[in-house]
């Protein structure tokens, strides 16, 4: 008698498995180059648009205001991001120093080289497909404002 646990039948269900391996393998490169998926996150949107609060960050990383200033100040210590602050109860400024920019370029590559081996393991008309449907079915930035 196997032990192992059935595949689940529910599209939305292997999505969800599959989701969280690849976020799994993800973790582990990025935790190569110092980083985690949260980190990386508030890169992107600090080189996106350094005008974001610290509450916008913190909404569209889902994760509360305390949980993204812990993030952004442990991107401080690395040396990642500086705060230009203003005064007291003025936006943070926030923007990537050239560490931060090495290591958002740095992470780019990781994030290019666990897609390519995605693609090797199904196969690049699979892939196509896939990113195609996912396209589709993942919320855009419509969608995620209107949640926020």
């Amino acid at each position: 008698m196997s032990t192992a646990p059935e595949m689940p039948s529910s599209t939305v269900m292997l999505m969800i498995a599959a989701g969280r391996q690849l976020q799994r393998e993800l973790e582990s490169d990025l935790s190569a180059i110092g980083l985690s998926l949260r980190q990386l996150g508030a890169l992107g949107h600090i080189a996106g648009n350094p005008e974001l609060s610290y509450s916008d960050l913190a909404r569209r990383a889902g994760i509360t205001t305390q949980s993204m200033r812990a993030t952004i100040l442990m991107l401080q210590e690395q040396g990642a991001v500086r705060s230009n602050l203003s005064g007291q109860g003025r936006r943070a400024n926030l923007e990537l120093t050239e560490t931060g920019e090495q290591l958002l370029n740095e992470a780019r590559r990781v994030i290019a080289l666990r897609d390519r081996a995605f693609a090797e393991r199904l196969g690049a008309e699979e892939e196509k497909v896939l990113s195609a449907v996912l396209r589709r079915a993942a919320p855009g930035p419509a969608d995620t404002a209107r949640r926020g």
